[in-house]
């Protein structure tokens, strides 16, 4: 009974070993194969090391010896450096193309996936891409010309007019409820503009109007406003417009003050101080004093001298009414000479002060001002206007002060004429912007 099973238990152990032996002898033989494989492939890297090293070492000789006549490296090596110059172009047009790409995408709120891949690509592409592109790659561009238009106005004229028969100043954008500007006639949108010069003739804000868009342009070039202009500054003397092409030449390139803001001379020197107590040693002073000239169209000028900074002082020449105390008021007008300098003349005096009588309440008496003085001080000033920088017309030099005394009494006038040194510095305009925030009155 026990024989069969010992037979079958043998006969499992046979095969058990046998199993064993074969599996071992296939790991041997694939760990033998692996080697094989392996040592092929470092024969294989040395001998490509090998090739590397060769070719590296002849482009060293041709680079040493240009003139060997080794043509053929030379052209392999311009090859590669012309692939090398083409990748890099096709790099950055794509990094330019994907940031761009964002920015159309970014009204459909899908840039994120553009701007990841530039910033990718390269990280601060943002101020590395150039804006010159078209806002719209696949529209046309109306301006796209070959040279500059000479007529500009003449252009949006015709280019206005073809976009529709009857001329329109402008066209709204996208579609509103409310009324648009464009609906307003041509004589209503320039009467709005007399307003944005208005009468302190500030041609600046009308030029910066003219950007808007074409019909905007032809407005702000409407040569009644340039003329009215050019009245208020000259008066009679420019009925004529020869030898300038038009009004607005006239206004641009004509000697004339600028009224958006104040000349300045700043003077500086140094004087003597008094003696210590102990008389070892004497102190000495740097003085610095400020002159300003602020112009108005129609004629006006004021004038203060005083220490003060700019900073304090400009704010207060805004108005005429200014309650300054020191300041002067007056009038000025222009000449030109033969040799075609520009001068300016200047006649200011102190304020008058009124001569009201002032009753005391609750009093049987009464307190008025003081007799008005016996004598009346006014001074004449000459400036030559020139212009220096890249700003026209900026500059004051000096050529003429005086003060003249009138005595009531007698009517006799006593002029004293000083000498112009160096403490009279010329005049620089500077710009100031609060002088045209407002508009009184229209041109």
């Amino acid at each position: 009974m026990f024989r069969p099973i010992i037979i079958i238990i043998f006969f499992i152990y046979f095969f058990y070993n046998t199993f064993l032996f074969l599996q071992a002898e296939s790991i041997i033989n694939s760990r033998g194969i692996v080697e094989d494989h392996e040592g092929d492939n470092e024969d294989t890297d040395d001998s490509n090391l090998q090739v590397e090293l060769n070719v590296f070492r002849a482009q060293w000789m041709s680079e040493l010896k240009p003139n060997s006549g080794s043509n053929g490296g030379n052209r392999g090596l311009s090859s590669r450096a012309a692939d090398l110059r083409r990748k890099q172009e096709l790099a950055r047009e794509e990094k330019v193309s994907c940031f761009v790409r964002a920015i159309y995408t970014e009204q459909k709120y899908k840039p994120i996936k553009y701007y990841r891949r530039a910033m990718q690509i390269v990280p601060d592409i943002e101020f590395k891409i150039n804006y010159s592109r078209s806002p719209d790659p696949d529209g046309g561009n109306d301006n796209d010309m070959d040279g500059e238009i000479e007529d500009l106005l003449a252009y949006f004229h015709q280019q206005l007019t073809l976009q529709d028969n009857s001329l329109k100043i402008c066209v709204p954008e996208m579609e509103m409820t409310q009324m648009h500007i464009s609906a307003l006639p041509p004589e209503v949108l320039i009467y709005i503009f007399r307003w944005v010069v208005s009468s302190d003739l500030d041609l600046r804000a009308l030029e910066q109007l003219s950007l808007v868009c074409r019909g905007f342009y032809i407005c702000a070039r409407d040569p009644e406003i340039w003329r009215s202009a050019c009245l208020r500054v000259w008066g009679r003397s420019c009925t004529k417009l020869v030898p300038f092409n038009s009004w607005r030449d006239m206004f641009l390139e004509r000697p004339r003050v600028r009224f958006d803001g104040v000349y300045i001379s700043k003077t500086a020197y140094i004087r003597q101080g008094e003696e210590s107590l102990d008389g070892f040693y004497r102190a000495w002073h740097q003085v610095e004093y400020y002159r300003y000239l602020r112009f108005f169209p129609d004629g006006q000028v004021m004038m203060l001298t005083t220490p003060e900074d700019p900073l304090v002082t400009v704010p207060r020449l805004r108005s005429r009414n200014t309650r300054v105390e020191s300041i002067m008021c007056g009038h000025y007008r222009l000449s030109q000479d033969t040799d075609n300098q520009t001068k300016v003349f200047v006649v200011v005096s102190k304020r008058k002060e009124e001569k009201v009588a002032e009753y005391q309440r609750n009093s049987r008496f009464c307190r008025r001002n003081p007799a008005a003085p016996e004598t009346e001080h006014s001074f004449h000033v000459g400036l030559q206007l020139s212009s220096g920088g890249r700003q026209s017309f900026n500059k004051l030099n000096w050529i003429h002060h005086s003060c003249h005394i009138n005595y009531r009494s007698t009517g006799e006038t006593v002029v004293t004429a000083f000498d112009l040194d160096q403490m009279y510095a010329s005049f620089f305009f500077a710009r100031v912007k609060s002088y045209t925030a407002f508009s009184e009155r229209p041109l």
